[in-house]
């Protein structure tokens, strides 16, 4: 009898995988995964195939459609050329291990806020994904999920991704002092460092100033392999990495993935100075980034709006204007304590959001 049901579920399992089916979505081209969605048995396999730009195929979650499910699935970014019309394209296949409802989204810019999401066995609730997405929301889900996710490689362009094998670049410090240059390669983030534009482009950013509290220009739009620098005017600022979520901690202490944000550190300047410190990050994906500077004393200026952001969307709830002012709604004690005017520069450098950090600290005889 034994033998018999062994041989009925061997059976079985020969039928499932003979008429187990392929579902092919085409990913980009334009900014949407084609179809939408689908729906899926156990054993069927969903093949995403990427056209045009530079997208990605990443597991999120009902609740968060445009963030990353912890321990979820994600290709990295798959970048193909505009002139690419004919191929080869690069693939990442997905193997259907249940029927519950899988939440896909690209993690390109603002992509997923303009509706670029997928799901495999939606049910009734896709609409509402799709919804959810274009209002977006910025906490990180913790559910997991049986599904794995294989790809195939397709040179030159780096390999996708798998859910225990993400897309790797890496960063790197160079801290200038006195003269004395340190160089540090710190450890690896997901990210892609296809550059967007031929030539790259560097964007000045004023930080305070004479009774300024500001950084100027607040809000940018910058393409991968671009540089942004800080240049640190009179009082005592940071450029400190933070979420839209909590615009005036930073992401290091809000990180429920330990993910580490980048910080320039304190960079105190006095009154009649004309040499100013710099702080330089190189864009490695077009991800938007939130930054605030963390003084609090004698105010707390993050709260006064002092906040950045570079490729923030340009409509809708998680834009720039409404970033500063769940800043300036912050309590006193939302930014981190200040130190003495006369403090060194601090680095830490982010792991995870896509930039390459340089620090060139003109500390004017204060260290």
């Amino acid at each position: 009898m034994m033998h018999i049901f062994a041989s009925v579920v061997l059976y079985l399992g020969l039928l499932q995988t003979v008429f187990a089916a392929d579902h092919p979505v085409i990913v980009g081209g334009t900014l949407k995964y084609t179809p939408p969605f689908v729906n899926a048995a156990v054993g069927d396999t969903v093949t995403f195939t990427f056209k045009q730009k530079n997208h990605t195929v990443t597991q999120s979650t009902l609740q968060n459609p445009c963030q990353p499910m912890q321990d979820g699935f994600d290709s990295g970014f798959i970048p193909v050329a505009d002139d690419n019309v004919n191929g080869p394209f690069q693939d990442a296949q997905f193997v259907v291990m249940d029927t519950n409802p899988v939440w896909v989204y690209c993690r390109q810019a603002n992509h997923c806020q303009q509706g670029m999401v997928f799901a495999i066995n939606p049910g009734d609730k896709f609409d509402a994904f799709q919804a959810a997405a274009t209002g977006n929301t910025a906490t990180s889900s913790s559910v997991s999920s049986s599904a794995e996710v294989t790809s195939s490689p397709a040179p030159p362009s780096p390999p996708p991704a798998s859910a225990t094998s993400p897309s790797i670049s890496t960063v790197t410090a160079t801290v200038t002092v006195s003269g004395t240059q340190q160089v540090t390669t710190y450890g690896s983030f997901p990210g892609s460092a296809a550059p967007t534009a031929v030539v790259s482009s560097d964007h000045s950013v004023i930080v305070g100033g004479p009774n300024r509290l500001v950084f100027d220009p607040p809000n940018i739009t910058a393409q991968i392999g671009d540089t942004i620098t800080f240049h640190f005017q009179q009082k005592n600022h940071t450029a400190t990495q933070s979420t839209f979520a909590n615009p005036c901690k930073s992401l290091t202490e809000t990180s429920m993935n330990g993910q580490t944000g980048f910080d320039s550190g304190f960079m105190p300047v006095a009154d009649g100075t004309t040499n100013f410190p710099t702080f330089t990050i190189k864009i490695n994906d077009t991800a938007p980034i939130w930054a605030f500077c963390k003084q609090t004393a004698p105010v707390n200026h993050c709260a006064q709006g002092m906040v950045f952001a570079a490729n923030a969307i340009e409509s809708g709830p998680n834009n720039f204007e409404a970033f500063q002012a769940k800043a300036k709604q912050s309590a006193p004690g939302d930014a981190n304590s200040t130190l003495p005017a006369n403090a060194a520069g601090r680095l830490q450098v982010n792991h995870n959001a896509g930039v390459v950090i340089t620090v060139l600290g003109l500390f004017l005889g204060l260290l």
